[in-house]
């Protein structure tokens, strides 16, 4: 409790400082078009709920980007987590499956933007099901969206799994075989809990990467709404407050997100050094 209070300050001390650059340029040049005063910026964030140059408030594009990342995020981590266990426990599948995601890996998620949309165009989930919803979210669910999300989310999940399980001790793995776990109860109960620190890691990083990518993707044709449409949207009206205040609340929602993950992390998982 002693260190708490310098540690905070000690933390708050660099954002203060560029807070302070940040007025003081504001202040010199003039130009809210170039860079706005602080207290412009605040004056959007501290009304989310106020219409921000379309029909759209903050709130709701901060639900409807959410709501993006959540679902990609899902789709992903249920396929990268059982192919990086199965990858990193059978060697056969790996062999099999590592030389074209070796391939595909460092290609960058916005490279795939113009085979997709080519491939996949402006389509909704709203469009694609069989049942007509009124649903104004699955109407701005993009698949094309969704899938670049995907992409940058699915690596680092899947490269941490294979990691984690290969990292588990041999012993380990011969004991619970020694007291006849079944390779099901295997993977279940010893593997996957054993590599699960490691996921987490991934899917750390991961939920970093797909922000990025959400943020590019909502700039794609046939988005009307989310923190990257309203971004670019002020962009091209000079509204550069409007940027800087979306900007903000990208990092924000990343740093929460981070900082809820280590808790899970120090909590669920202080035995890992």
């Amino acid at each position: 409790m002693k260190g708490w209070l310098p540690q905070t300050l000690a933390r708050l001390l660099l954002p203060g400082l560029v807070l302070v650059l940040w007025e003081s340029v504001a202040i010199h040049l003039g130009k809210p078009g170039v860079l706005p005063r602080l207290e412009n910026v605040l004056a959007i964030l501290i009304q989310p709920a106020a219409r921000v140059l379309t029909d759209s408030s903050l709130l709701e594009c901060i639900y409807i980007s959410l709501a993006r990342v959540i679902v990609a995020f899902s789709m992903s981590v249920a396929i990268a987590v059982p192919l990086g266990i199965l990858m990193g426990r059978y060697q056969v599948i790996k062999s099999l499956v590592d030389p074209l995601l070796e391939l595909l890996r460092p290609v960058p998620p916005l490279a795939w933007v113009p085979l997709i949309l080519a491939w996949l165009g402006i389509t909704s989930i709203g469009e694609i099901l069989p049942w007509r919803v009124e649903s104004v979210l699955l109407w701005n669910m993009q698949v094309s969206m969704l899938i670049i999300i995907m992409i940058g989310i699915f690596f680092p999940v899947l490269l941490n799994t294979v990691y984690g399980v290969q990292s588990i001790p041999p012993q380990i793995i011969e004991a619970a075989q020694t007291l006849g776990a079944r390779e099901q109860a295997l993977l279940m109960r010893v593997i996957l809990p054993m590599a699960l620190p490691s996921i987490l890691t991934g899917v750390r990083v991961g939920l970093g990467v797909g922000w990025m990518c959400l943020v590019a993707a909502e700039m794609l044709p046939g988005s009307t709404a989310g923190l990257g449409y309203l971004i670019w949207y002020a962009h091209e009206l000079m509204r550069t407050d409007i940027v800087l205040a979306g900007i903000i609340i990208i990092g924000l929602i990343g740093t929460v997100f981070d900082q809820v993950l280590r808790l899970i992390a120090s909590k669920c998982f202080s035995w890992v050094e």
